[in-house]
């Protein structure tokens, strides 16, 4: 073929093995560090791109303007667009690289590119199969069975069974397999061989031991089966499933419809949410608004989940029953007079669909939505869901606005001219959660064909992938710092002062579980080189280790105890994860030689809740006279004016800066000092240092007033990692917001700060 495994290993990996430090400075500004990463592995691994550095310094404004486009993918390349021209055969595959380094948001639209214009496969593989149960039907044998590959929201249980009828056989035998469920399944298959007749198998994923029997019970029972059985299987993706019977099956999958058009017309099809009844129950125009203003949010927290963390912290499952609760209370609450606004909004967000919402900043997100957007404005004349202000333009300009028409008919018509593709404003978020997705989507693609490539041994330059990642392994490593001593380190701790001090007691601490690291790491590359050269067994560990390496992804116990707990740090790169490394290491170093550091950087511990609770036990004790007590002490932060950690010149007397953090969904203006709009593709804005210190609960609330006014400050939660959850959730900084975008604006674009992005 025209192509290596290597190509496909760095389409795959980019510069994900690639340590920042390690490399040729950046000269761009504009540039982002994965991006800049990517373009260095991009010129070492392909001889086409070998001076793609040098042409790009060349001609920066061209290239500058190429990586900001909307639409990369349609706009010539600068400088290569005639080379990629005539290399007839692979330019497709040289473009989407290119594509893939620079602008791995672009990443899925140009593998669809490719394989369009790739003539071994053609349009064929990309144009969406709208097939149906029937044509699923036709195409069935009765030793072959299929397999539905469920996603949310769909179903075809009620397809199959319909199309039952149609053909006039005897209902098929539906079982839902979980516990003692097996024999019963076995008994129907049984049957349905003898007598001709269909069984229908759903939720697999909770029946994998019979799963794993399955192929070879359909081969025992293949010579006797009467030509009218049919065996259909619906299961949830599961990583245990077994391949085997995967391969035998034919396999469907059925994605629903997404967007706001599509949910809401499935809310307005008679029978399933609203018809003509309903909209007739209480004869005002409010009942038939407020209907329509249920059925948007019901759409619009349902699509949220797309943008993943950014959306909601946990992906609930909302269904047809919260709404359906909704609107009976709705009618009931207005069959008893005036409507309660207040009571109305706390039903909703707090009992109807608040029952499930299990994080509280989940909660306060589902609040907002309901102060919003269900209100005495959503029945006024001219009320719209669209932003004052929207950032870029609202696809065909169209008006969000909420309907009081009588007939059913007419709201379906006025859905339907909904924009085929929603704009993240009408969520509340900002444009570039679009952007979030298609990374997310993009990744999640890589990690797929990374986990299905070939583990051989052999590559096509004649270097094997153990040569590979035992050269990698030597070269970590002679990078990888020395031990810590501990009575070296428990001596240099007593010379600042001991353990009565919380932070020394904080920092022992965190250097007993990096040592632990460390040794981990150290033992790991030994052994592994040495399984590589035959001297000892190859254990699944090592294997693991090995494979992750080639990957360029970090090898699971390095970031995982045994039973899955965070043993270091995780990060999606073994580059990134190997940097943090060092850094960790050069702070530590430097905190026990030099003392105190002026600001610490928060990212780099294990334990950042440990770190900020030592220092408010500081406080707290500096505060003895006044009688301060732990439990009534809580955080105070301000934004400093200092951008980046070079310019603390000193510690503050009191508390302590932290740094490294970055703002998701918005960005920091020292101009103004407060929050504005993240700049247009700028996902992570970095926020300057924050200081944080202690106070005492009254004076803190107090002096919250005096700082922020009426309005109050966004207060913007700290996570960990991006993944938002309870487990990784640090403290909440106060965040100055403008009159024109106060905190509920920036609670629904889901504005948090990251310590890794």
């Amino acid at each position: 073929g025209h192509l290596k495994s290597s190509d496909v290993t760095l389409f795959l990996r980019g510069g994900a093995a690639l340590d920042i430090n390690s490399v040729q400075r950046k000269p761009f500004q504009w540039m982002s560090n994965d991006v800049w990463l990517n373009i260095i592995q991009l010129r070492e691994s392909s001889q086409f791109y070998s001076d793609l550095i040098d042409d790009m310094a060349s001609n920066e404004s061209m290239w500058k303007k190429w990586y900001e486009e909307n639409q990369p993918e349609e706009v010539p390349i600068p400088g290569y667009e005639q080379q990629l021209t005539d290399q007839t055969d692979i330019g497709s595959f040289l473009k989407l690289l290119l594509v893939r380094c620079l602008r791995v948001d672009r990443s899925i639209l140009m593998c669809k590119e490719f394989i369009r214009s790739t003539k071994e496969m053609g349009p064929a593989f990309v144009e969406p199969v709208t097939d149906t149960i029937e044509m699923v039907y036709e195409d069935m044998e009765p030793a072959v069975p299929v397999i539905f590959l469920l996603s949310r929201g769909a179903d075809p249980t009620d397809g199959i069974i319909e199309l039952c009828r149609k053909k006039k056989l005897p209902a098929p035998a539906v079982i839902s397999l979980g516990e003692g469920q097996e024999p019963v399944a076995l008994k129907a298959i049984n049957a349905g061989v003898v007598n001709g007749t269909w069984v229908l198998l759903q939720n697999c994923e909770l029946g994998l031991g019979l799963m794993n029997d399955m192929e070879a019970i359909i081969i025992k029972l293949k010579d006797s089966m009467e030509p009218n059985f049919r065996l259909f299987i619906t299961a949830l993706p599961h990583p245990e499933f077994p391949l085997g019977l995967l391969q035998m099956c034919s396999k469907v999958t059925n994605d629903p419809p997404a967007g706001l058009r599509a949910g809401l017309l499935r809310s307005y099809t008679p029978g399933v949410m609203v018809d003509q009844d309903r909209l007739e129950r209480v004869d005002t125009a409010q009942w038939r608004q407020l209907l329509f203003a249920l059925c948007f949010l019901h759409s619009v927290v349902q699509e949220r989940r797309k943008f993943g963390p950014l959306g909601w912290c946990i992906p609930y499952e909302y269904n047809n029953g919260d709404l359906q609760s909704c609107m009976l209370f709705l009618e009931k609450h207005l069959y008893n007079g005036e409507i309660s606004w207040g009571t109305f909004q706390y039903m909703v967000s707090d009992v109807q669909y608040g029952g499930k919402i299990t994080d509280s900043l989940d909660v306060r997100l589902f609040r907002t939505y309901t102060k919003e957007w269900l209100t005495e404005r959503t029945c006024e004349e001219g009320y719209a869901y669209n932003p004052a202000t929207p950032i870029l333009k609202i696809p065909n300009d169209f008006q969000y606005t909420v309907p009081a028409f009588t007939e059913h008919g007419d709201f379906r018509k006025y859905i339907e001219k909904f924009p085929e593709n929603d704009s993240p404003e009408v969520f509340g978020l900002h444009p570039n959660a679009d952007l979030t997705y298609c990374v997310k989507e993009a990744a999640s693609l890589f990690k797929t064909l990374g986990e299905t490539q070939p583990k051989g041994g052999g590559s096509d330059g004649g270097v094997s992938r153990e040569d590979i990642v035992c050269e990698k392994a030597s070269e970590l490593l002679k990078r990888l710092p020395e031990d810590y001593v501990e009575d070296d380190y428990k001596a240099k701790i007593r010379k600042l002062g001991g353990m009565a001090i919380p932070m020394n007691i904080f920092l022992f601490q965190e250097i007993q579980r990096f040592q632990n690291v460390i040794s981990k790491v150290r033992f790991t590359l030994t052994q592994l080189q040495l399984a590589i050269k035959g001297e000892v067994v190859m254990t699944a560990e090592l294997q693991e280790t090995l494979d992750s390496m080639f990957d360029a992804r970090v090898p699971h116990y390095w970031e995982n105890t045994l039973t899955g707990d965070e043993f270091s740090w995780r990060l999606p790169t073994l580059g990134l994860w190997f940097s943090s490394l060092l850094n960790r290491d050069n702070q530590y170093r430097t905190w026990l030689n030099g003392g105190r550091p002026n600001s610490f950087w928060l990212t780099g511990f294990f334990n950042p809740n440990g770190c900020l609770t030592a220092m408010k036990q500081e406080v707290t004790r500096k505060h003895k006279s006044q009688k301060w007590a732990l439990n009534d002490v809580i955080y105070h932060t301000e934004v400093t004016n200092f951008e980046r950690v070079e310019q603390v010149k000193a510690p503050p007397d009191e508390g302590i800066y932290i740094h490294g953090l970055s703002l998701d969904g918005a960005a920091w203006s020292r101009a103004e000092g407060n929050l504005v709009e993240s700049a247009p593709k700028t996902l992570f804005s970095p926020l300057p240092v924050l200081y944080v210190t202690g106070n005492e609960r009254r004076a803190e609330e107090k002096s919250k007033k005096e700082q922020f006014g009426s309005a109050g400050p966004y207060e913007c939660p700290v996570y960990k990692y991006a993944c938002r959850t309870d487990r990784y959730f640090i403290f909440y900084a106060n965040l100055k917001c403008n009159d024109e975008k106060p905190p509920n604006h920036w609670c629904l674009r889901g504005t948090s700060l990251l310590c890794n992005t």
